[in-house]
């Protein structure tokens, strides 16, 4: 049976999401879509890309992710199927899969389709053709090129990482650029302290939220491997003040 997640920024209030599914249902019924998340912030490429290339390793092989975030009408885009890493994909050329992937993908192909059907008509027919075992090359034409999307990017010296939120989970877990490839190779088995807003600084990294009192703040490198700054059973955003794109320093002795 043919595996399809779906990632996108259509909310769970509303019927958009179901309208896309259901396109895609009745093409074929035995496809299994599972939800990865609809609670993406509306037009947030950044936190979309986030959440999808921190979820689709954990499925298997061949499954086919599909990602509808900031991908309202525009005439002058265009869908994407792409292969990377064995898994496939499917949405807009609006930046997001350049986030995603870490080099460039096998293929990607432009489908092909009215743009007022563009969201439902022309996504459904790509995952029939991938589920279907067509070739992939027929999907659409080849492209080279894709839109590209920056993101912030650490600053470092020799002493000093200057990094800056990224993302905010449901529990208001603060996750900061800096990763801990980064932090290592920058860190040099020196002490290092965690600077933020007006607080004191963070001196220790900790392996898990337990690893201080409740209600206290902690550094830890979550599963993706970025710095996370949380509070025991505490909502670190709201208590500390934290917001996207607010800065965090690492300072070395």
């Amino acid at each position: 049976m043919a595996l399809v997640t779906f990632t996108s920024d259509l909310g769970l209030q509303d019927y958009y999401s179901a309208v896309i599914k259901g396109a895609i249902l009745s093409r074929n019924p035995a496809l299994n879509i599972v939800d990865i998340s609809h609670n993406i912030k509306p037009f947030d490429i950044v936190q979309g890309a986030y959440i999808l290339k921190n979820a689709y390793g954990s499925f298997p092989k061949g499954t086919i992710h599909l990602v509808s975030v900031n991908s309202h009408y525009d005439s002058g885009r265009c869908y994407l199927a792409a292969r990377y890493k064995d898994h496939y994909f499917i949405g807009p050329d609006n930046g997001i899969f350049s986030l995603v992937f870490e080099g460039e993908a096998d293929k990607i192909y432009e489908l092909e389709g009215t743009p007022e059907l563009l969201s439902q008509d022309t996504i459904a027919k790509a995952v029939q053709h991938i589920s279907g075992g067509m070739p992939f090359n027929e999907i659409g034409i080849l492209v080279d090129e894709i839109e590209e999307r920056m993101t912030f990017q650490p600053i470092t010296t020799p002493d000093m990482i200057k990094g800056a939120v990224i993302h905010i989970d449901h529990y208001e877990n603060v996750v900061v650029n800096i990763s801990e490839t980064l932090f290592q190779q920058i860190r040099k088995k020196r002490k290092a302290k965690i600077y933020f807003k007006r607080f004191n600084p963070i001196d220790k990294i900790s392996y898990s939220y337990a690893d201080v009192p409740v209600g206290e703040p902690l550094c830890l490198f979550n599963s993706a491997g970025f710095l996370e700054i949380a509070v025991n059973t505490g909502k670190a955003s709201s208590l500390l003040g934290l917001n996207l794109e607010d800065g965090v320093n690492i300072e070395f002795e």
